[in-house]
């Protein structure tokens, strides 16, 4: 660089304002015909050499530990320290490791990957929620569906797999996800020997797909679905505002149908096009898997339960007891002490009441009539009777009063 400048007209002083170099430094080079390029030096024999080569052989049949392996060659003789076995190890792993990661692409139908996130928090029913993402992508077509839950249960994590289903039209014949409990409760080296969740088991054989679980620690083996979670954070979530629950859903909809029609960033279709290929299986010929999800809410005094953003009327004898909400699809069984005391359809939206006038039979009637009551009772405490008075005859207050006796002629 200094020879280059100076050659080009670039003075001394120049120079040396510029690099910072002192001025025989920069005569130096200047005046040097040629550059004296530094030798590699020979590296140094190391206490290690006589082992790289057993540490080699065994790292390549084991991920075996330096505090492992420096245990192994101390017995045959090695007196260097730990360090020094543990900077080669690393640095063989290192080389071991594969970084690129191959893109699987499936065929038409065969499969769809399933995950959910954490989203944030909103006021639900008066009480501060976590709002979780559910997602599934077809793997061929990228097609995407998204729903917004309250919870993690595997009622709801079946539920919003129905959804999905309903959406894209049909089922695939396998669907990846990681080693949720909603999913395994003991993951075997194969999927196939895991200890299933029963109730998600009964969900995936009714339906008639396989599970299939990505291998511990390799979560990027359903990339699809992972960048998809960030997408809708990133895409849809962040920096929008929601009236409600129920409003949170429908905008998500509406943008879900928006992207579905853009072209992928991957196979650069749209989604939208590439699902007319899919070759999903239909399930219309059964009826919907019956699930139950259960909340609790205490019945108000003007007897209604909240749920979701929507009143639904109680029969007005249980006001002020504990409920307990069953959901089955789209119905909601409301039960006081074990018994189903009534139901509803669940109501599309928030902000809506619904009554049932029979709820509220003999309701006033009865009000009335504990009014009458209470105004009669209230009457009587009201009413002073007059004291008890002794009779006596005239003659005795006479003599009380100094007379004599009254002449009776």
């Amino acid at each position: 660089m200094i020879r280059h400048m100076y050659e080009n007209g670039v003075s001394i002083t120049e120079i040396k304002r510029e690099t910072g170099l002192d001025r025989k430094t920069i005569r130096k080079y200047v005046q040097d015909p040629g550059f004296k390029a530094f030798q590699k030096r020979d590296p140094r024999p190391s206490i290690l050499d006589p082992y790289k080569e057993y540490l080699r052989s065994r790292l390549q049949e084991y991920n075996l530990s330096a505090v492992r392996l420096i245990e192994e060659i101390r017995e045959k003789g090695y007196t260097g320290g730990y360090s020094t076995v543990k900077d080669f190890v690393k640095e063989m792993k290192r080389l071991k490791k594969i970084v690129a990661e191959y893109r699987f692409e499936t065929e038409p139908g065969v499969q769809s990957q399933v995950d959910w996130a954490e989203m944030g928090t909103m006021v639900v029913d008066g009480v501060e929620r976590m709002i979780y993402c559910f997602v599934m992508v077809l793997g061929y077509s990228r097609m995407r569906y998204v729903e917004f839950t309250l919870d993690t249960k595997t009622e709801t994590f079946i539920l919003c797999h129905i959804n999905a289903f309903i959406f894209f039209g049909g089922i695939t014949r396998e669907i990846l996800y990681d080693n949720t409990k909603n999913v395994v409760l003991y993951r075997a080296l194969r999927s196939s020997d895991s200890t299933w969740n029963p109730l998600f088991e009964d969900f995936f054989r009714y339906y008639g797909f396989f599970p299939r679980l990505c291998r511990p620690g390799r979560a990027c083996t359903k990339g699809k679905v992972e960048r998809l979670v960030d997408y809708v954070k990133d895409n849809f979530y962040l920096g929008r505002k929601f009236e409600s629950y129920h409003d949170l859903n429908n905008q998500g909809r509406g943008w879900m149908d928006k992207v579905n029609y853009l072209p992928h960033g991957t196979t650069k279709k749209r989604p939208v096009d590439l699902h007319k290929e899919e070759k999903l299986a239909s399930f219309d010929s059964k009826t919907p898997f019956q699930i139950s999800r259960v909340e609790y809410r205490k019945i108000s005094r003007d007897c209604y339960i909240s749920y979701l953003g929507n009143q639904y009327s109680i029969p007005w004898q249980y006001a002020g007891l504990m409920a307990e909400l069953r959901i089955q699809n789209d119905k909601i069984l409301v039960m006081v002490n074990g018994m189903n005391i009534c139901q509803h359809v669940q109501h599309v939206g928030s902000g809506h009441q619904v009554r049932v006038k029979e709820h509220f039979e003999g309701l006033l009637k009865k009000i009335m009539g504990n009014n009458k009551e209470e105004h009669e009772y209230r009457l009587s405490r009201l009413i002073q009777k007059a004291p008890i008075v002794e009779q006596r005859p005239l003659a005795e207050y006479d003599v009380f009063m100094g007379g004599g006796p009254i002449d009776k002629q």
